[in-house]
């Protein structure tokens, strides 16, 4: 990093940086992209997911001819993504998922499927969900909620009892023309008979998961199916016991002393005030609040999801939402505040002022040098994810909740990159890893620590043992600790955007419609689009001292160097890309 007062100058690339994230960047095509890329045409039936209207129409269609369903001018049909996720762990955990593929058991008995619920025009209480196979369209199951008579309105108590005097037999009469046109084999099946009448086929099993279709039953006819492969309990157990122990490490191990820290950068941006200023952040926390709120209308506001709760329940949720946004953005300032004021307290200029000779410059370096690091990042994120899957045994599974395909404009998802880089870099390291070091007396110890913190708060997403993300996101953490040691804030930022662009902006490629590839495209070199433009405003030497439009744009130069033509005052040795 750069002395304070001194012209600024980033650290020019090596051929060792530029042989790593070649590397890197090759590891993570060979071991994500092309395998992922394989599985898309080779595994789904149509190689891509159907359009929401799609399922929508076939919904529609399958409750007109099947569940007695008029379609009245005004209804409307809501699709949202679901997904078993313990059944798909299990498949994940014993590698039976290409044995569950090769049977084709995915395209009748799926565990990523679409939801399309009927959103009436009137006031009626009918309501109709159909679950469709999210690449073939055929329906996989229904609940039908018929519509009450007046006096059965009155008394919901004994509509809900009617289905209890139905004997075993006469729910095996009505579910038997079901089971035939779902394609079953009458004679493998045992049945259990309770409110609802649950039927094995232990002849279809996916290692100790067998295939249960469970039938419900009103007005003495059925009005619920569901098809689902029943996994051990426990694997069940397993899962639980593991979401309870991530919920712990995030409460205590991250949410804890994050607060903490947030009350240590409102401290020290007091205390170091006459080493920084209060303009300093302003900006980035706003764009940061704006961004986090954005995500939240991309969630929250979708008809889908307004379906899974109340109108009442998703309004808390959003308002709740807003008031975190809001914290996080002023935490993220006083990071900001606080960590510029104790560097340059030190004599260290490790986030640049714009004005400051050779910003532009800088910014653009800062941004390549993001990129390599990033793709070497890649690379070994990749390896450790082989290495824990031979050794912990990891594994992983689908979580609905975090899918792009429930986001009401999945072609958002790369912003979140924006926010991570932006707010995780200021908070544990910018400003932890200072503050920490003149408490432990080791800039490493305190890297370790700020690092850990930020690992726990990974620990949610389902991805077991819960152990395997700490382990994986302390190395992640420590080579981000490295590279803003080395390069300083704008460039671990930078590098922390875009390995995380590139991740988002894969599954958003993987998702085969022009929209989400052209938007995972373009985030992907967002950043570099964003680096140059600052360069741009902020010519070498001219640093926003002439009107743009005088002088024509200068040259992009070499990876690492200066603009085309000028020397840039950078040091040149044998290891140096010029």
């Amino acid at each position: 990093m750069n002395s304070v007062g001194q012209p600024l100058q980033q650290r020019p690339i090596n051929r060792r940086l530029l042989t790593a994230a070649i590397v890197g960047l090759l590891i993570f095509i060979g071991f994500n992209w092309v395998p992922s890329w394989y599985q898309s045409v080779s595994d789904e039936p149509s190689g891509a997911v159907i359009s929401r209207d799609t399922a929508a129409e076939r919904a529609s269609a399958f409750a007109e001819a099947r569940l007695g369903y008029t379609p009245a001018p005004g209804d409307t049909w809501s699709v949202l993504y679901e997904s078993d996720s313990k059944f798909y762990g299990y498949l994940s955990r014993k590698n039976l998922t290409e044995r569950y593929m090769d049977r084709n058991l995915d395209e009748k008995y799926p565990y990523d499927y679409y939801r399309a619920t009927l959103i009436p025009s009137g006031a009626d209480d009918e309501s109709v969900a159909v679950f469709l196979n999210m690449y073939t369209g055929d329906v996989v199951g229904f609940n039908h909620t018929l519509q009450r008579t007046d006096s059965e309105a009155a008394n919901r108590q004994t509509l809900a009892s009617k289905s209890d005097t139905l004997s075993e037999p006469q729910m095996r009469e009505l579910a038997e023309p079901w089971l035939k046109l779902w394609g079953a084999n009458l004679d493998n099946l045992t049945y259990s008979a309770g409110s609802d009448l649950v039927v094995t086929d232990k002849s279809v099993a996916v290692g100790e998961a067998s295939l249960q279709y469970r039938f419900g039953f009103e007005r003495e006819q059925v009005n619920a199916l569901t098809t689902r492969f029943t996994v051990p309990q426990w694997h069940t157990d397993y899962m639980d016991s593991q979401k309870r122990t991530a919920t712990l490490l995030t409460m205590v191990g991250y949410g804890l002393p994050t607060l903490i820290l947030g009350i240590l950068a409102l401290i020290y941006s007091i205390l170091r005030r006459h080493h920084t200023s209060f303009k300093r952040g302003l900006f980035l926390s706003l764009f940061y609040f704006a961004v986090m709120m954005s995500t939240t209308y991309n969630v929250y506001a979708s008809p889908e999801q307004a379906l899974n709760d109340s109108r009442v329940t998703n309004i808390i949720l959003f308002v709740v939402y807003t008031l975190y946004s809001l914290l996080m953005s002023v935490l993220l300032y006083f990071s900001l505040v606080g960590g510029d004021g104790l560097w340059r307290k030190e004599g260290v200029n490790a986030w640049p002022r714009a004005r400051e000779q050779g910003y532009g410059r800088y910014v653009l370096d800062s941004v390549y040098t993001g990129y390599l690091w990033a793709f070497v990042l890649l690379g070994v994120q990749t390896l450790i994810f082989i290495v824990l899957q031979n050794v912990l045994g990891s594994w992983y599974t689908t979580d609905a909740s975090q899918s792009t395909y429930n986001m009401k404009y999945a072609w958002l998802l790369p912003l979140t990159a924006w926010l991570a880089g932006l707010s995780e870099e200021a908070l544990y390291r910018f400003f932890g890893i200072r503050m920490l070091s003149k408490v432990v007396r080791s800039t490493v110890l305190a890297s370790l620590i700020t690092t850990l913190v930020w690992a726990f708060g990974h620990t949610l997403y389902p991805i077991y043992p819960v152990s395997s993300r700490p382990i994986e996101l302390t190395v992640i953490g420590l080579l981000f600790s490295f590279i803003f040691l080395r390069y300083g804030f704008i460039a671990v930022m930078f590098s922390h955007v875009i390995f995380d662009s590139i991740l988002m902006g894969s599954s958003l490629i993987f998702m085969k419609d022009a929209v989400n590839i052209g938007s995972g495209i373009v985030s992907m070199i967002l950043p570099l689009i964003v680096g140059y433009l600052v360069y741009r405003f902020n010519p070498p030497g001219r640093e926003r001292t002439v009107r743009l439009w005088d002088s024509p744009a200068p040259e992009l130069g070499p990876i690492g160097g200066a603009p085309a033509g000028e020397n840039g005052g950078r040091g040149e040795g044998p290891d140096t890309i010029r």
